[in-house]
């Protein structure tokens, strides 16, 4: 028998679809997360967006080309939200939603709706572990925050953490170069007394390089960069989440932070991790934004420096605060959009070149057209002439701009 997890949205949720498949390898399934014809497929929807959505339901279709007679059981976040109209989908016999999908292997003889409502976390499986490059270790879900804009906190449900016995544990299974910390909310991460300072400092003893996911603002503190600074090998990249620049804007949105807040986070980790890369999202057309609104957006952006940004229109979301305001027209969101995308350009284009003749650490990720491709620490793309061995973290010195990163000799 063999069965597909197959994968939309972020990866949280591509870390639950790899503990999925642990779990139909211990009931003998031969898994894959990649489309192909099999008797069962899980699609592990998102619907952070509504694009997402379409995405989601689409998928049930490309599985059906494969394999029109398989069963076909659909979670995650677009089911949670609309279960009912995914089970009227043909070949579909069973909706869960987004919390606890491990339970999935409990339940593959059931059909119908199965919707957790559960608020403690729970984990049976911990994904298949033969990632040798790259491992994302989630350590958290759901969160408290209810920003006005994003659908999530009713989908995933309230904050909710691992023990820090139960992370290490998992941890010290893996066997992959670089490890990512995430969760849906990481920085809300906080288990009976335990914050996330708390669990990186459990982490000292790792020797695969620690790289964090995305942040929120606040989590930024001197406790925190004292537990970075203490793993034996941690990427200097900060996520930290933005979404504008405009303090009236945040404040709509229920961002619970002003810009100088936020600059001083900035300031803080610079002034700890010499070449950190600060990256960011930001929201383009909210519905409160007026034309000043994103012009300080993009002000505050062009002064932070950012290396990169992930831009994006807003997107309403039914459910959310800002569903029921009064949307911009899409050509104001797009001509913002447009612009916000040159200055990011600029921005990545300006972090790298202030690496050129350096010399930073690289981990392989693949060999393709001559290259060996991977990230720095500072989350730089570099190709490397030939081939490298991915048998750890290697040395390089950068030798210019190359196709979207830069190009980097070994040493």
């Amino acid at each position: 028998m063999k069965a597909v997890v197959f994968t939309l949205g972020c990866k949280v949720n591509g870390y639950e679809s790899l503990a999925l498949m642990s779990g139909l390898k211990e009931l003998g399934y031969e898994v894959s997360g990649k489309l192909s014809a099999a008797d069962l497929y899980i699609i592990n929807t998102c619907a952070v967006t509504k694009e997402a959505e379409r995405k989601s339901r689409q998928a049930i279709a490309r599985v059906r080309k494969f394999s029109p007679d398989a069963k076909i059981i659909v979670t995650g976040c677009a089911s949670q939200k609309d279960p009912e109209s995914f089970l009227k989908k043909e070949g579909v016999y069973l909706v869960t939603g987004a919390l606890n999908k491990d339970k999935i292997i409990e339940l593959l003889n059931q059909h119908g709706i199965v919707i957790d409502s559960s608020d403690e976390y729970y984990r049976k499986y911990y994904p298949t572990g033969d990632e040798k490059t790259r491992y994302y270790l989630k350590v958290q879900d759901g969160c408290n925050n209810f920003c006005s804009y994003c659908i999530i906190p009713y989908l995933r449900g309230r904050s909710r953490s691992r023990s820090v016995e139960d992370v290490i544990e998992e941890l010290k299974s893996v066997n992959a170069l670089e490890v990512v910390l995430t969760g849906i909310n990481l920085s809300a991460y906080f288990y009976e007394g335990k914050d996330l300072a708390d669990l990186i400092t459990a982490m000292s003893f790792c020797n695969a390089r620690i790289r964090l996911g995305s942040l929120e603002d606040n989590v930024v503190d001197e406790k925190l960069i004292k537990a970075l600074k203490g793993l034996k090998d941690f990427a200097p990249h900060f996520h930290l989440s933005l979404q504008s620049g405009s303090d009236k804007v945040l404040k709509n949105m229920n961002r619970h932070y002003t810009t100088e807040v936020f600059t001083h986070s900035v300031d803080l980790i610079r002034e700890n991790f010499e070449g950190a890369a600060i990256t960011t999202d930001v929201i383009v057309g909210y519905a409160t934004e007026t034309d000043e609104d994103f012009e300080k957006t993009y002000e505050f952006c062009e002064k932070t420096r950012f290396a990169d940004i992930h831009c994006f229109e807003y997107s309403p979301r039914e459910g959310t605060f800002g569903y029921k305001l009064p949307q911009l027209a899409p050509e104001v969101k797009k001509a913002r959009l447009d612009k916000l995308l040159d200055l990011k350009r600029k921005l990545k284009k300006a972090f790298a070149q202030e690496f050129i003749g350096k010399r930073l650490s690289f981990v392989p990720e693949q060999f393709r057209d001559g290259y060996t491709e991977g990230y720095t620490g500072n989350y730089l793309r570099v190709y490397v002439e030939g081939r490298v061995e991915f048998d750890g973290v290697k040395n390089i010195e950068i030798i210019g701009l190359f196709k979207d990163g830069l190009k980097a000799k070994s040493i």
